[in-house]
């Protein structure tokens, strides 16, 4: 029934059909800094595979995250859309991370849990306008919004039900009452990569009966923690030159998390037409190791202040990367994208309807029609964990920033801003200061820089309840 519906919209003009729809791998890494590749210049860590792909594919080495920490993030690689436009600004809708942990009923913990999925319900998605031009589309691994129904996907893992006891990396909250539910960052949907890639091969193969064409979300928990790779990843890990005994576990994990995106990619390869199979790679924000164990699990080691959740480019930024064979060319961009340009490249690439937002399609630039904006300026912004109300990021904002050429002003809000980052405002510039050091704000040499930045971030967006 589902081929006779697709044939008739073809037939009547209402898709693009067949070979036309470029499958799409859409491959995220969890908890990754931007430097940690063999394709960006990094000796130290074990990527061949992630290597391959990038030597095929086009590069975007200055690709920015317009929020450091996992959730909100994901939802800007599901929608193209800023924070403060999807309203998922949060890991945590209120009342909080740890008032969840203290519920004493599975009852309630759903109920305020499912208020916060409502909001990817408002907003569209990848996978939904996807599915309105014939796409099937599987989500795998990390997924915070409950069901893999309500991102749009038409398949999916993440179900927001406990896993198995034997999942022992995460995916589970134990309740005061003692009762197990789901996190909510993944929960069953964590075992691909981890445990398993049965369900794509499966999602792959009966795709391929129904001659549909697909998307896979593939966001594997890794190389997040807990660092626990299998000891062979351990070994290639203290191999690597220039290691220290702290970046042991984490790199460990990029070496388990490598082996399954070359895993992913052969089983493409054999199974879909390259010439119409979109593979698409970036971080959903950075993450580096410190010499801090981690509480709790001391034999690992907590991330650095300034990558995870931080507004600097240790936890902002991450290369980007599309390969198409036939149709991009695989060479290196060095100017300024953002990672809500994804969405509107491959809905263009799909020849489906664009969603409203401010990402740029980068495929005419990929495919050497065009050049991309050597001036354009790329945005971000900061929230704490836990929200204090739903639908209102302004109330929570923490920072501001905004990147144009060599320069990257960073606007704090509150009093005492939160997490301690900066407490005025700061200006980089991070070609010659790349890890943020020298705040350049107060100099006279730099005001007209200034200045501009701070009304360019203004016209991005100028949030009407922020604390000043």
């Amino acid at each position: 029934m589902r081929r006779i519906f697709l044939l008739l919209l073809c037939l009547s003009g209402g898709l693009v059909c067949g070979a036309e729809r470029p499958n799409i791998v859409y491959i995220i890494a969890d908890d990754q800094s931007w430097t940690d590749f063999g394709f960006m210049g990094s000796e130290s860590v074990h990527t061949p595979n992630l290597d391959a792909l990038a030597a095929n594919s086009a590069r975007f080495p200055n690709g920015y995250l317009p929020t450091s920490v996992c959730r909100p993030s994901l939802v800007t690689l599901l929608t193209g859309l800023y924070p403060h436009e999807h309203q998922v600004h949060f890991n945590h809708g209120p009342p909080g991370n740890s008032a969840y942990n203290k519920m004493t009923s599975v009852e309630e913990y759903v109920q305020v849990r499912s208020k916060e999925f409502d909001l990817i319900k408002k907003v569209p998605t990848l996978p939904g306008v996807l599915g309105q031009c014939g796409y099937r589309s599987l989500q795998t691994g990390k997924f915070w919004e409950g069901h893999w129904k309500n991102g749009g996907f038409t398949d999916g893992m993440t179900v927001f039900e406990a896993p198995p006891r034997s999942q022992t990396y995460g995916g589970v909250r134990k309740l005061a009452s003692g009762d197990r539910v789901a996190h909510g960052n993944g929960d069953w949907g964590l075992q691909i990569g981890r445990e398993t890639m049965q369900p794509i091969w499966d999602f792959v193969a009966d795709c391929k009966k129904e001659d549909a064409p697909w998307l896979i979300w593939y966001a594997p928990y890794l190389p997040h923690q807990p660092h626990d790779s299998p000891e062979r990843f351990y070994d290639i890990a203290r191999q690597m030159p220039g290691i220290e005994p702290h970046q042991i576990p984490y790199y460990a994990s990029i070496a388990q998390f490598d082996e399954t995106v070359g895993d992913l990619v052969r089983f493409v390869e054999e199974h879909s037409d390259l010439s119409n199979t979109i593979f698409v790679f970036v971080s959903d924000n950075g993450w580096s190791a410190s010499k801090k164990p981690q509480k709790g699990r001391e034999v690992e080691f907590a991330h650095t202040k300034n990558s995870k959740r931080a507004p600097f480019d240790e936890g902002v930024r991450s290369p980007i990367l599309f390969r198409w064979d036939g149709v991009i060319e695989p060479e290196t961009h060095e100017e300024l994208v953002s990672s809500v340009d994804i969405v509107p490249t491959l809905l263009a690439a799909s020849g489906c309807e664009p969603i409203e937002g401010q990402g740029v399609n980068l495929l005419p630039a990929m495919k050497g029609e065009t050049d991309l904006d050597s001036e354009r300026a790329v945005f971000g912004e900061i929230y704490p964990g836990d929200a204090t109300s739903l639908g209102h990021p302004d109330h929570d904002i923490a920072y501001r920033w905004v990147r144009q050429g060599d320069f990257k002003l960073i606007v704090p809000h509150g009093e005492k801003p939160w997490g301690g980052y900066l407490d005025q405002v700061a200006l980089y510039n991070v070609a010659s200061d790349p890890t943020e050091s020298v705040n350049l704000a107060g100099e006279a040499k730099v005001e007209g820089i200034r200045e501009n930045l701070q009304n360019l971030l203004d016209v991005w967006w100028s949030p009407n309840g922020a604390r000043k």
